[in-house]
């Protein structure tokens, strides 16, 4: 099928007044490849999204009901369109997906929806990339970013007896407000800022008893101190030696939290920005802390195994909650699209990201796949000036 036939879903139509030919094809209608398309747009450079749901923002759509974002509005615009005043300082989800709407509209972005990339490779002439599509569309484009997004596929752990459990079990990508929870006794798995802000969703919305497993205890900070965001000292952290900035971030956490180690959160004994540079971002509070220290939210240890209605922990105990919430992760699901290309490192993540491109692959970018401290929304505005400039400069 060739590649002027895109019907799938609904699409804006063609820009004028930029550059004819072969387009740069983005993957992924979220706020990465969002960004990306207006600042091609903004270099004068024919961008066309493909987005394989019906909707822009399709994984915000499905984030839990309470989710903010944990960066604040100013500094979670994306290129060329402030987010309005309105939606606050901490912007809900539900803004979020409003903002990715107005965004497309204000820059008048080319997006297709309904149709998934299945694979990339070289165009036969090896001038530019070949995209499979559904419906057996091949698409060529002169360039392709790829936004697939950091939450892909939900991960839970292949733990012995996990299909025998009698309770409920569930991905935290799943759960979107407590309700069917109240009165039952959770146990939330894992404790990054999703499995944080969840289990304190459901000790406000009435669970009878709330525990979440830790296998690795988190770095823990206040989401604003004073005022001043925890957000901007992720900004000042990139810029500074990693043994200063952990210093410096164990002192202000030693001010600001309390030591929760006789509730079973002891402080980490690894730095906090040593720890994010290896993906472990910091847990943002937006309430864990008061209910770790009221024992509304109780820390265990973590699973080990499932035995029908019980759950086995590291320690040995075993506990029979109703119901298991798994905050365990995303795939980034990036083998089968760019796999074979040799673009990806030994834990699937693009060896290059950003404006940078793989040696092997020119033409070939990738945003969305780091979860920096300093706040993705604004990595990704950052990298799509980044690729848009690449691409202008390279023809």
């Amino acid at each position: 099928m060739p590649d002027s036939v895109l019907t799938a879903g609904s699409s804006a139509p063609a820009p004028t007044g930029l550059t004819e030919g072969r387009p740069v094809y983005v993957i992924g209608g979220g706020p990465g490849g969002l960004a990306a398309a207006a600042a091609l747009r903004e270099q004068g450079i024919r961008a066309v999204v493909l987005e394989k749901s019906g909707n822009v923002g399709a994984s915000w759509r499905r984030h839990y009901d309470r989710l903010h974002l944990h960066t604040t509005r100013r500094w979670s615009a994306l290129p060329g369109l402030a987010m309005p005043r309105r939606f606050g300082r901490w912007v809900a989800r539900d803004d979020v997906v409003r903002y990715l709407e107005k965004y497309v509209e204000h820059h008048e972005l080319e997006v297709v929806t309904g149709i998934e990339v299945s694979r990339i490779d070289r165009a036969p002439d090896k001038t530019g990339w070949q995209l499979t599509a559904t419906g057996g569309r091949i698409l060529t484009g002169r360039a392709v970013v790829v936004a697939t997004g950091y939450n892909h596929t939900p991960r839970i752990p292949d733990w012995s007896g996990h299909d025998t459990f009698t309770g409920i079990l569930v991905h935290a990508s799943d759960y979107r407000n407590p309700a069917p929870y109240a009165g039952r006794d959770v146990l939330v798995v894992g404790i990054g800022n999703t499995g944080a802000e969840i289990a304190v969703d459901l000790v406000e919305g009435g669970a009878s008893r709330v525990r979440i497993a830790v296998r690795t205890v988190p770095h823990i900070v206040r989401r604003s101190t004073a005022g001043w965001p925890a957000q901007a000292n992720g900004i000042l952290a990139r810029r500074l030696p990693i043994r200063l900035v952990d210093r410096a971030g164990g002192l202000v956490t030693r001010i600001a939290v309390p030591d929760l180690a006789s509730q079973g959160l002891p402080r980490p004994d690894t730095g906090l920005y040593s720890r994010a540079k290896e993906g472990a971002i910091p847990v943002q509070d937006v309430g864990l802390i008061d209910a770790v220290k009221r024992g509304r939210v109780v820390p265990v240890a973590a699973v080990e195994s499932f035995d029908e209605d019980a759950v086995v922990l590291a320690d040995g105990d075993r506990i029979t909650p109703d119901a298991v919430i798994a905050a365990t992760g995303y795939h980034r699901a990036l083998e089968r699209l760019v796999g074979h290309l040799g673009v990806l490192d030994a834990r699937g993540r693009p060896v290059a990201h950003g404006g940078r491109t793989p040696k092997q692959a020119p033409g070939l970018y990738f945003t969305g796949f780091t979860n920096p401290i300093s706040g993705m929304f604004r990595e990704m505005a950052l990298d799509a000036r980044k690729i848009a400039k690449r691409i202008s400069h390279v023809g």
